[in-house]
């Protein structure tokens, strides 16, 4: 049977749910795709029957972040000194209790490689890519990034990431820790399944346990650092630099950066 919330469906099979996200080709997050997925995974939370959930995605990409193509959202403007919509939801999603192994079969993007760092583990293939281009937009990273890629990776990489705007592959990803498992692409969804179930069939409450150890401090950390993102990222939305970093993207092209 399978649950639809918003553009997210649900499905449960031998305490393992596969939660996916249905906005392809590319699955570009707003506000409301993050609180369906805060939904489906609070949903999960509360039922005994799950035990461990695969973050998966329909289409081309696993997710290539906001789209910056469309009208202003509501990840886009707000008062600097207010909470983000979009990272109280994602703090949100980060404090669901269940064990999530992430298959990331395409393009993690931007807010989307946030959104990929989400799950305990990931699952990947060569074709997928990653990369925190935040810099190439003309603006600071999100998404609690500033936390997870250097508690991932370490701090040297994730400079490297973060300050060139580079896009790595999956084989590198996999080589820098970036993802646990690499698999054909075809693969990649059975594979993640597989993985959750390897945690499935032990003790709930040990496994829940545990994480909660493994993860202790990490949504404090996260509220905070996201309200620091946030504001760095408001004033940068209203410099000349984020307008062309926007066009130079949309145009595959170097951006012309003035520094204003």
């Amino acid at each position: 049977m399978t649950t639809i919330i918003g553009d997210v469906s649900i499905s449960l099979n031998s305490h393992v749910a596969v939660v996916e996200m249905q906005r392809p080709p590319h699955n570009f997050f707003d506000v409301a795709l993050i609180k369906n997925l805060v939904e489906a995974f609070q949903s999960l939370d509360d039922n005994p029957e799950c035990r461990a959930i695969v973050l998966a995605a329909a289409g081309k990409s696993f997710c290539a972040g906001a789209d910056f193509s469309s009208k202003p959202s509501e990840q886009d403007v707000g008062d600097p000194d207010a909470p983000s919509p979009l990272y109280v939801e994602a703090a949100r999603l980060f404090d669901c209790k269940t064990p999530v192994v992430g298959a990331i079969h395409g393009a993690a993007i931007g807010g989307g490689l946030g959104l990929a760092l989400v799950p305990d583990f990931r699952v990947s293939c060569a074709q997928a890519s990653f990369s925190a281009n935040f810099v190439k937009l003309g603006f600071h990273p999100g998404f609690a990034l500033t936390v997870t890629l250097p508690e991932l990776i370490g701090q040297q990489k994730a400079k490297q990431m973060f300050y060139t705007g580079c896009r790595i592959k999956g084989e590198q990803a996999f080589q820098c820790g970036l993802v646990d498992d690499l698999v054909p692409q075809e693969q990649v969804r059975e594979k993640a399944i597989a993985f959750a179930e390897e945690i499935a069939v032990n003790a709930p409450l040990a496994v829940v346990s545990v994480r909660a150890t493994m993860r202790q401090g990490l949504v404090e950390k996260i509220i905070q650092r996201t309200d620091h993102e946030n504001r760095e990222q408001q004033w940068q939305r209203n410099t000349e630099d984020f307008k062309e970093g926007i066009k130079a993207v949309a145009e595959r092209r170097p951006g012309n950066f003035v520094g204003r």
